[in-house]
């Protein structure tokens, strides 16, 4: 037996001496420190050896020679338990740092919380006592709603004398005065917050998000854990365009040392428009970074009035001047590592200007949130994962690459929608029709860079319009167009841009070829932490002309950039931007990017109960006994506006403007028609109205074919399919939705098609309700299962039901689902004819 004996704080484990062949049961020595380390060396190699394995590191190294093959092995797992015990102590010290900061940002909250319903306690009272009378106020034409309303105002936003900002002194006046009502927002009652909806504070979530409430302007505040040091984190949220995608560009114009440490900055800042239909923003900013008492540090901004710091600044073209209220960043050092950060936006976007349909995008505060404060936080995050798991991805580039590419794709993007002049676009005369803008520039050297790339091309055009859709989730259409590019795009004009960024100028420009030689391929790229973007690249096949052989297909690839598809998102802003590549994507290649961009138009609405959630379930709970969807169907099935920006870009030769123009214009066209009427398919319109679409999910129509379903299921197996199987039940429908198998429905005709799958369906064929009528029944199946399918198809018929061998099948992207078995049988209707044909394909799963 071993024995164990402390020395000093070190553990040695004492093993038996031998000594002429025998062993003295009571003596022991210890480990050596020469054994020690040739063990630890072999623990390093190969933490668990084998019996065999032991036997042989003693003949290897005679230092063991006087160590026992057992007492090795039970050195090696004392010494795996040790580790493990460490890792896991480690584990729980970090978790118990991340609870404990979590825990005070909490007890913050709830503090400043109850200061804010002291408030508001002590103001209902004030007003109830200097308040007339409802009668009397109703007799002057106001209420108490319009008073309390007005009085708030004038609190939460004190007007200000113009302060001197010529002289430091004056600059540090309104830098101490914003620094005093910044942090009153952030961690005070200046600001009425409310928590965001959707969303869920708590230990393992994305923060405390949460939006004003009664304020002027827009505000959004912020308050999360990063896993990086105070200094990192100011550094990177100075850099705004870094991680801001809507912001243009942020130029320091004046830089002033305090007494204190701190620096004083004027700024100068533009920010993307969102649509077609809307200038940009521009602001005229101080910037005040300090360090509070406590070690904080801080950062905050407010705007300046146009006359301020002794110079004029006047109106910049295509730039609306904005006010930003004071904002900014406090950042508190976290015991064990880390920071605790506290963000605060709150902005006046003059909505004033924009015209009424889309003000909702500037006067909503749930917007703000998700496009700058959240947008921060992510960043900050990604970079924490950067540096703590900093492993390759795809293509062996490391995540920061793969998010300058999605930051390079967006920015491109945004730059095409605006076409500012100083970028050198130029505007060209239209046809008569203003539904499409073309713009034209002439020295692409300023989208691209001075990198080299400039003689690829020697013009860029771009085609853009914005148009209003009603009634669609912006997700589910964007979902759409992602995964059935065939329905929106021209696989010829496809090759034209992606052969004229590649090869040089495009001088072949002929008709577009009928047919198509293959179909796009997804990619998947990278994603995000939270999943709520994705980069994949899109391969065509057979679509180009190659360089090589004079009308030879070839395969053309584009860049894709996916985000904002979670339907249960409030007032997300959903984009599909992409742009065409070479196969051996060079670093330095240039990037044209093109796509679409929708917006929901009901975000300015902020939600009477924000931490209401919606799902398909609301929709699938609507009762049959009523044709008049409720409030919860309206809005989870996207009973709303939103606007739609799309914008294209074309490389080609300058003196082919006039046909390319034309190309771009019809192009363009074409898309907006092709949107149209997909969005028509999608909205949640009645079947009276559109008598060519299907029936939506959740009509008494679905209703009666989940019945039909469930029916003959019994009739044919004499067993229940489905929990609720009673004929005017309808909770029917949601049971065969969530059913776990998969469950679809073609109909009876030479070429069956798809017509009706629950959930789990359209999961296993990657594809969305209205595009399921576009997948023949075959082309799932492989070799093995269409012949399996045709030799029971006359079963099947004949007694209505058949069981068919498990296999492979394929989605509608091309990946490939084994599947236990299947079952096929016939849907009869009320007068018992055969209305399709139903298959359930039973623990199917991707390969």
């Amino acid at each position: 037996m071993a024995m164990c004996r402390k020395d000093g704080n070190k553990m040695s484990r004492a093993v038996p001496s031998a000594s002429a062949g025998s062993i003295d049961n009571g003596k022991y020595v210890r480990y050596t420190p020469e054994q020690v380390e040739v063990l630890e060396k072999l623990y390093h190699e190969c933490p668990k050896p084998s019996s065999m394995r032991r036997q042989q590191l003693i003949r290897e190294f005679p230092i063991l020679s006087n160590i026992e093959t057992k007492q090795i092995k039970v050195w090696f797992q004392n010494r795996r338990c040790r580790d493990k015990q460490r890792k896991e102590s480690s584990r729980l010290q970090s978790v118990n740092r991340k609870l404990t900061a979590m825990n005070r940002l909490l007890m913050e909250e709830n503090d400043r919380l109850q200061k804010q319903v002291s408030q508001l306690v002590y103001e209902i009272s004030y007003f109830r006592q200097h308040t007339p009378s409802q009668d009397v106020l109703m007799m002057k034409g106001t209420s108490c709603e319009s008073v309390v309303s007005s009085c708030q105002q004038h609190h939460l936003a004190p007007q200000h004398p113009p302060r001197d900002a010529t002289s430091p002194a004056g600059l540090l006046s309104i830098a101490e005065e914003t620094l005093t009502e910044f942090i009153s927002k952030a961690t005070g009652t200046a600001v009425e917050w409310v928590q965001m909806p959707g969303m869920k504070p708590g230990p393992d979530s994305f923060g405390i998000i949460s939006i004003s409430h009664g304020c002027t302007g827009v505000a959004a505040r912020a308050c999360g854990l990063v896993g990086l040091e105070p200094n990192r984190v100011v550094e990177m949220l100075k850099d705004r365009p870094s991680w801001f995608r809507d912001c243009r560009t942020v130029d320091v114009l004046t830089v002033l040392p305090t007494a204190s440490g701190g620096t004083i900055e004027i700024l100068y800042m533009q920010l993307y428009a969102p649509t077609t239909l809307a200038p940009g923003r521009d602001f005229w900013l101080l910037r005040y970074t300090s360090v509070l008492d406590d070690g904080s540090l801080v950062v905050c901004e407010r705007s300046l009035s146009d006359t301020q710091n002794g110079s004029s600044m006047p109106p910049v073209r295509n730039f609306v001047r904005a006010e930003m209220l004071p904002s900014g960043y406090l950042i508190r050092p976290c015991e064990g590592g880390g920071s605790i950060i506290h963000i605060v936006d709150h902005m006046n976007l003059e909505a004033s200007g924009v015209p009424e349909v889309l003000r909702p995008l500037y006067e909503s505060s749930t917007m703000l949130a998700q496009k700058t404060t959240m947008a921060a936080l992510c960043q900050l995050r990604h970079i924490s994962q950067d540096i703590s798991q900093a492993s390759l991805t795809n293509w062996g580039r490391r995540p920061p690459a793969l998010r300058a590419l999605s930051h390079q794709l967006s920015r491109g993007f945004n730059e095409a929608l605006n076409g500012f002049s100083d970028a050198g676009w130029a505007s060209i005369g239209n046809d008569g029709v203003d539904d499409v803008t073309i713009l034209v520039n002439s020295n692409p050297e300023k989208l691209v860079g001075s990198n080299g790339c400039t003689s690829i091309y020697d013009a860029v055009l771009c085609a853009k319009a914005s148009m209003l859709l009603q009634n669609v989730p912006p997700a589910l259409l964007l979902r759409f167009l992602r995964e059935h590019r065939s329905e929106w795009a021209d696989n010829n004009i496809d090759a034209y841009a992606a052969t004229a960024v590649k090869i040089g100028p495009f001088t072949y420009y002929g008709q577009p070829r009928v047919g198509n030689f293959g179909g796009h391929v997804i990619l998947p790229l990278s994603q995000t932490i939270e999943h709520e973007e994705l980069l994949e690249v899109i391969k065509l096949e057979g679509v180009g002309y190659s360089s090589d052989v004079a009308m030879m297909p070839r395969d053309v690839f584009f860049l894709q950039l996916c985000s904002g598809t979670d339907e249960n998102a409030v007032g997300t802003c959903s984009e599909l931007i992409f742009a065409p590549i070479d196969p051996s994507f060079a670093d330095n290649a240039p990037l044209l990017p093109s796509g679409f961009r929708i917006i929901p138009l009901d975000s300015g609405k902020e939600l009477s109960s924000p931490n209401r959630t919606l799902d398909l379930a609301s929709v699938l709970e609507t009762g049959a006994a009523s044709n008049e969807p409720s409030k919860d169907l309206a809005l989870s099935s996207g009973a709303s506006r939103s606007v739609v920006s799309i914008a294209f870009e074309f490389a080609f030769d300058s003196h082919m403007q006039d046909s390319v123009t034309s190309m771009a214009r019809q192009y363009l066209r074409s898309i907006i028609s092709s949107v149209q009427r997909v969005a028509l398919a999608l909205s949640p319109s009645p079947l009276g109205s559109h008598a060519d679409l299907r029936p939506p999910l959740g009509t008494p129509e679905a209703h009666t074919l989940a019945l039909w379903i469930a029916r003959s299921y019994r009739n044919y197996m004499g067993t229940e399919l489905l929990k609720f199987s009673g004929e005017g039940n309808n909770l029917v429908l949601k049971d065969l939705w969530h059913y776990s198998d998969a469950i679809m429905c073609c109909s009876v005709k030479a070429l069956p098609v798809f017509t009706f799958s629950n959930q789990a369906g359209l999961d296993m064929l990657e594809t969305t309700f209205l595009a399921l009528q576009d997948i023949p029944l075959e082309k799932i199946f492989d070799d093995h299962g269409r012949k399996n399918l045709c030799s029971q198809f006359p079963q099947i018929m004949n007694q209505g039901v058949a069981s068919l061998q498990g296999g492979i099948c394929v989605s509608s992207m091309g990946r490939p689902i084994s599947y236990e078995r299947a079952v096929a049988w016939k849907v009869l209707n009320e007068d018992d004819n055969v209305h399709c044909l139903c298959f359930m394909f039973v623990n199917w799963s991707f390969v």
